[in-house]
């Protein structure tokens, strides 16, 4: 682990480390378009989606008629309860912990319902949106890092604490608008996600593949996962 402040990228972002262990598919990633998740709302200009898999890529081990036609339950899944760690050193300036971890779904008959009903979730407020969650204020910057989506009772840090990067924070979830457990995490310029706006996010080093691929990944640095693509932290 490092105590040393990242580097400030030119597009006005910063550089930190992968904040997790193993193998994750790149669900979500800028490279593909900006803003990411299709909209600025909450800072999620420049946000990832990561999601852990296997050797074979796959995010859970079976399929069931569940999967076809029902939920499943987030334990199911890799993602869910692997450790999650800071992407590099601040001080914790946000915690929220209490969602429930719900039911995961990779049905289009529940995914399509789900979707029709974000506009509600949205209006309930923040924390229907974020989950568990914590934000990181950047070492010696007026940036935010925050990480989305955690485990109920995994959080492992409080307001004003001081973390470097690799230390834990908590666990992965499936809390807030989730639709399986993964990582939502983003940089961003202001606490107030209501007003805050996305900023770039890159990662100092990690290995790349393929989700096809089996054999031997390229190393990337300083820079940001394909979407699509498989990584991990060297």
């Amino acid at each position: 682990m490092s105590g040393k402040a990242p580097e400030l990228i030119p597009e006005g972002g910063v550089i930190g480390r992968l904040p997790f262990d193993g193998w994750w598919l790149t669900e979500v990633s800028p490279t593909r378009r900006v803003p990411s998740h299709g909209t600025d709302l909450f800072g999620t200009t420049y946000a990832f989606d990561f999601v852990a898999v296997d050797d074979e890529g796959r995010t859970a081990p079976t399929r069931s008629l569940r999967t076809v036609f029902a939920t499943e339950p987030p334990e199911l899944f890799y993602a869910f309860g692997r450790p999650l760690y800071s992407p590099m050193a601040g001080t914790v300036v946000s915690v929220h912990d209490g969602e429930p971890d719900h039911e995961a779904r990779r049905s289009m008959l529940t995914l399509i319902p789900y979707g029709l009903s974000q506009p509600r979730r949205i209006r309930q407020g923040l924390a229907t949106i974020l989950g568990n969650h914590v934000i990181v204020q950047v070492a010696e910057s007026a940036h935010y890092v925050g990480l989305v989506h955690l485990q109920r009772g995994s959080l492992q840090v409080s307001p004003g604490d001081r973390v470097r990067a690799g230390d834990q924070i908590g666990r992965c979830g499936n809390s807030g608008n989730s639709t399986q457990p993964h990582l939502h995490i983003q940089a961003m310029d202001s606490l107030d996600l209501h007003a805050a706006k996305g900023v770039p996010l890159r990662f100092d080093e990690f290995q790349q593949r393929s989700p096809k691929q089996s054999g031997p990944s390229s190393l990337h640095e300083r820079t940001c996962p394909e979407q699509g693509a498989i990584i991990s932290r060297l």
